[in-house]
């Protein structure tokens, strides 16, 4: 099947053939497949069946195989282009020290009690991910990685005395939306710590964030996974100096 309305594919086109892992708090038996089946049919497959189940102490953990009944329209499906152009290295430099006419100054940091510093090393760090440079190794960028565990006070105050034109938190553990409540005090404390004109930019980033969800946590930009170093460059050069200075512009006007 083909067209703005797709079905899951397995072995034969438009089969609806999909694979789904779950664990349930019961032993490893029977009675427990016989619950994921359960489960598995009211999720929308049909027919299904358990193509793996490993016990997890008291717990199962499932691999089920089955036909999804439900469709997908692409023509409703929403997502966070990026609506910046990708630069280079020498291109963001370059905008930066002709248009700024200073370092563009960013602080990072892993804030609460998360302690994965993969993501926010991977951005920033000169080592970088992918074969690209973090934003370490960008001559006109002065950055600041606070590393694990930061507090919201430690990040505000550290933003201040940084003059942080933006700053950027990675948030890695989502349970009970940690990440979700971190962002949100961290949004909150800037906006109470600083007047909008002064405010840093403020840039979220980890696998489990929504990228249309900057308003309700109050920040700028959420990037997902799999981002590099060099969109977060281009953004913050797209968003600091060429959107603002064409607002400025066009106010003037």
């Amino acid at each position: 099947m083909s067209g703005p309305i797709v079905r899951p594919y397995g072995d034969t086109t438009g089969d609806g053939m999909v694979q789904v892992s779950f664990t349930l708090p019961v032993p490893s038996d029977k009675r427990a497949e016989g619950a994921a089946l359960q489960l598995a049919n009211k999720m929308g497959l049909d027919p299904a069946m358990v193509v793996h189940a490993k016990p997890v102490g008291d717990f199962t953990f499932f691999v089920v195989y089955g036909s999804a009944s439900h469709l997908v329209d692409l023509s409703q499906v929403q997502v966070a282009e990026r609506d910046f152009p990708l630069l280079s290295a020498k291109e963001v430099n370059a905008l930066v020290r002709s248009r700024l006419r200073r370092k563009l100054s960013v602080v990072g940091a892993c804030i609460g009690t998360d302690a994965h510093t993969v993501g926010i090393d991977a951005i920033l760090n000169v080592k970088g991910i992918a074969g690209e440079k973090g934003l370490e190794y960008y001559r006109e960028l002065k950055v600041a990685n606070l590393g694990a565990q930061v507090t919201v006070p430690e990040l505000v105050e550290a933003a201040i005395a940084e003059k942080a034109d933006a700053v950027l938190v990675s948030q890695v553990v989502t349970q009970r939306d940690a990440h979700l409540h971190n962002t949100r005090e961290m949004s909150a404390a800037f906006r109470e710590a600083m007047p909008a004109a002064r405010r840093p930019l403020l840039v979220v980033g980890g696998p489990r964030f929504d990228e249309l969800a900057t308003a309700d946590l109050g920040v700028d930009r959420i990037f997902g996974r799999g981002t590099t170093p060099r969109e977060v460059a281009s953004y913050l050069v797209d968003a600091l100096i060429v959107r603002r200075q064409q607002s400025k512009k066009e106010k003037a006007a």
